[in-house]
């Protein structure tokens, strides 16, 4: 069981962001100053976001604009939702992280709303996942009743709390939803297996059971960074089936179960990605439609360590190869951006890559640890969130370019 200061991304590291946020903060100066937004209980403050500059404007990470700033908060959860079909932007967007601090924009970013949760201040919200202004929930992390599960249907005027547990060393990583009713969520071994709850209704959240699930290996644990280390998508079997994905790190390596039937059986597969210790391993998973697998991460104590960040699979997570060229350190999530484009975040930097994982090169971006993308009229909005509660936005407009696939694995 993983000491609380051991967590990845908790204490140790939060000195690091700070400092970043702090230099990242001077360096945009007054760009950043117009997009402060003060702290207030349940106000809703206008801003303009305020663009930066960047290298390319055909760049995954070009034309970032700083929607949000200024909160004593690591924003660790971010969701999305896609505006309707021929919309321009994004409409809704939900965010999450330290402090109990859950934030709120139901215009694209220019106005936000911080939203209190009943006793939730002293609550790491590490996942948000939502569904539009009104439907969404949050997850903290923390262990035993520390982990909970909150839903709101009315916008965060009131939420329940529809899920806990009293167990010491579980600890809720990850919550991941394919529409309102289903969704699941992670938490690291207890009794030495990973748990996985589950909810079909939207309401009732239920423990699956363990007897499928692979023993863990020793201090082999989940990462609560970016709300990413557990993913839903469709089952390879027929009807409504759904097959869940994590990813896990350690001592012992890194690795990704994978359960065809939303968390009854599982099989784990070894990755090459940074192990060896607690603070290392996979912190993002990504499946793409092609059913290739991206995993990034690497060890948070040492976040320039460009060695065995990014991990590919072609064969649906059978089988993970390293990437020909890895991210330039640590990173805590990874997002598509339209096509076999990827972006790739962390504290330390970001990286693009334009063939679904295979090659990355840095691009300007600092102090991240989430991101989530939608697709809109004319191309994908990316988002990004991060220390000293900083939002940003960009868009990658469409291109006809072909999708480039990975290296064969070997």
């Amino acid at each position: 069981m993983r000491n609380p200061s051991e967590r990845p991304m908790e204490a140790r590291v939060a000195a690091m962001i700070r400092a970043q946020a702090e230099g990242r903060t001077a360096m945009l100066g007054a760009r950043r100053a117009a997009a402060v937004l003060c702290v207030c209980a349940t106000g809703v403050l206008g801003m303009s976001g305020t663009p930066r500059q960047a290298a390319s404007t055909a760049s995954v990470g070009a034309n970032w604009s700083v929607m949000t700033a200024g909160i004593d908060t690591d924003l660790r959860g971010l969701s999305v939702v896609a505006p309707p079909r021929g919309a321009a932007g994004a409409q809704v967007i939900w965010a999450s992280g330290s402090g109990g601090v859950v934030l709120k924009s139901i215009d694209g970013g220019k106005n936000w709303q911080r939203i209190a949760v009943p006793n939730g201040d002293d609550l790491e919200f590490r996942g948000v996942r939502a569904f539009s202004s009104a439907a969404a929930y949050v997850m903290s992390s923390g262990y035993g009743d520390k982990s909970k599960i909150y839903k709101t249907t009315d916008g965060g005027a009131t939420w329940k709390m529809q899920f806990t547990d009293t167990r010491p060393t579980f600890f809720l990583d990850a919550i991941a939803c394919d529409g309102e009713m289903r969704c699941a969520a992670l938490s690291d071994p207890v009794d030495g297996k990973f748990v996985i709850v589950r909810t079909t209704d939207g309401e009732r959240w239920q423990i699956a059971p363990s007897a499928g699930m692979p023993d863990a290996q020793k201090d082999e644990g989940a990462f609560a960074a970016s709300n990413s280390s557990l993913a839903i998508f469709s089952s390879a079997k027929r009807g409504d089936a759904r097959s869940l994905a994590f990813a896990t790190g350690g001592p012992n390596g890194a690795r990704v179960f994978q359960s065809p039937d939303f968390g009854d059986t599982w099989t784990a597969t070894d990755t090459p990605l940074a192990g060896g210790d607690a603070a290392a391993g996979i912190f993002s998973l990504l499946r793409l439609g092609s059913g290739e697998f991206v995993v990034v991460g690497g060890d948070y104590k040492n976040p320039t360590n460009a060695e065995h960040t990014a991990a590919i699979s072609s064969d649906g997570g059978k089988k993970f190869a390293l990437a020909s060229t890895q991210p330039a350190g640590f990173r805590s999530s990874v997002a598509s951006t339209g096509g076999a484009a990827l972006l790739t975040a962390g504290p330390g930097g970001a990286d693009e890559s334009e063939d679904s994982g295979d090659h990355w090169k840095t691009v300007e971006l600092t102090g991240m640890n989430a991101l989530a993308s939608v697709p809109v009229r004319g191309g994908v909005e990316i988002w990004a969130a991060g220390a000293n509660g900083t939002i940003e936005r960009s868009f990658r407009a469409a291109t006809p370019a072909p999708s480039r696939k990975p290296s064969e694995l070997k």
